[in-house]
């Protein structure tokens, strides 16, 4: 298994796309698989804002991490996420997501950020034991999330 930029990889878009869309399609009512996959595009790029890691074992990929701009527009003045965080569910458990997310802090820490958000339903143990903190418990799209922080 190797952590790569979906920048190395592109055909892996289709299928991450409807990953994400049975995962979160929910929080964004009335788009589609095809939007998702015509706005994962922005990933094929040279810059860190944004970007999507992949987890790959040869051809097969396995999960996902991205770093996005904003992934809340109900709080736009937070700025940059960590987002998209999805293990194909056969591999739920192994280690992945917290490789993944290590993974996409260290290159957000190589970027001099100073701090990242993410927004999560319910995984917020997980990234509490990975250094994040909460900043805030609110409803986002009919959906109760915890918003966090994490500082460099």
């Amino acid at each position: 298994m190797e952590i790569i930029n979906l920048s190395e990889a592109p055909q892996h878009i289709p299928t991450i796309a409807r990953w994400h869309f049975k995962e979160w399609g929910y929080l964004n009512p009335g788009r589609t698989i095809e939007y998702r996959i015509e706005r994962m595009q922005r990933y094929i790029t040279d810059t860190p804002i944004p970007s999507m890691l992949i987890a790959i074992d040869g051809e097969e990929i396995l999960g996902t991490a991205a770093l996005v701009e904003a992934d809340m527009d109900s709080h736009p003045e937070l700025t940059p996420w960590l987002a998209s965080v999805y293990i194909r569910e056969d591999q739920r458990g192994l280690g992945l997501g917290k490789k993944l997310v290590q993974a996409l802090m260290d290159f957000a820490g190589k970027q001099n950020l100073e701090r990242l958000y993410l927004f999560t339903p319910d995984q917020s143990g997980f990234y509490a034991k990975l250094g994040w903190k909460t900043l805030a418990q609110e409803t986002y799209r009919d959906t109760p999330v915890t918003v966090m922080q994490l500082d460099y």
